[in-house]
């Protein structure tokens, strides 16, 4: 593992070239397939995985057995904390959406770098206190009734976590499928294809393909918060 690529990784990016080239030396890569479990719910935790390249998605499934998306995770973000840090079996499932290549750190190198490397802990404190707020707004949103706000707010997380905003347009350039979309919302694939057309109609934003532009971003938070 090369120290311009852990470099790239925000949780290491304070670090020198000399702590780096130590933390190369205890990492592992690992390459996952489309579709491909990475992580199970419920099974012990050993390892703290870092996304390299590519996407995952992080989930668990309800009481009425449907899979519910808890977070889309890209290049450069982690998981697999809690249950290290927790000493408790992992918490969600882990599943590829695409070809990635993921970094294990051991336990036992993770929390050595926690103890010697104080602005990790820090970053990841931070990062855990954003997923807290994400989490309470999933539940949040979840619990509403009306299936087009809940879909909204599906659109804006993922804005949130995959796009890039430009003089308040989003740009989301590889849009997950509808069916993942529906996953997020708690509702059916043929609702969110329908919502987004809705959407589209209204003037909120346009799909092309797995391409979406939200054209005033602030607007549609407004319409739907």
């Amino acid at each position: 593992m090369e120290i311009k690529e852990l470099r790239k990784i925000p949780i290491f990016y304070r670090l020198n070239d000399e702590n780096l080239e130590k933390i190369s030396k205890i990492v592992s890569k690992k390459h996952y397939n489309k579709d491909e479990m990475i992580l199970f719910e419920e099974e012990s935790g050993s390892n703290l995985y870092l996304i390299k390249s590519g996407r995952v998605k992080v989930t668990r499934i309800n009481s009425d057995g449907d899979e519910v998306i808890l977070s889309i995770l890209g290049e450069g973000e982690f998981f697999g904390e809690m249950a290290i840090l927790g000493g408790t079996t992992r918490s969600a499932n882990v599943t590829s959406l695409e070809e990635s290549e993921v970094l294990r750190l051991t336990r036992q190198d993770f929390m050595n770098l926690l103890k010697s490397h104080p602005d990790i802990s820090i970053y990841i404190l931070e990062e855990m206190a954003n997923r807290l707020r994400k989490s309470d707004q999933l539940i949040k949103d979840l619990s509403l009734s009306n299936a087009e706000h809940k879909i909204a707010m599906s659109i804006i997380r993922l804005s949130e976590e995959l796009g890039t905003i430009k003089r308040g347009q989003v740009e989301i350039e590889d849009l997950p499928y509808q069916k993942d979309i529906a996953n997020m919302a708690g509702t059916s694939r043929e609702t969110v294809s329908r919502t987004l057309k809705k959407f589209e109609r209204n003037g909120f934003l346009e799909k092309k393909g797995r391409k979406l532009i939200i054209f005033d971003y602030h607007k549609f938070v407004e319409e739907f918060s």
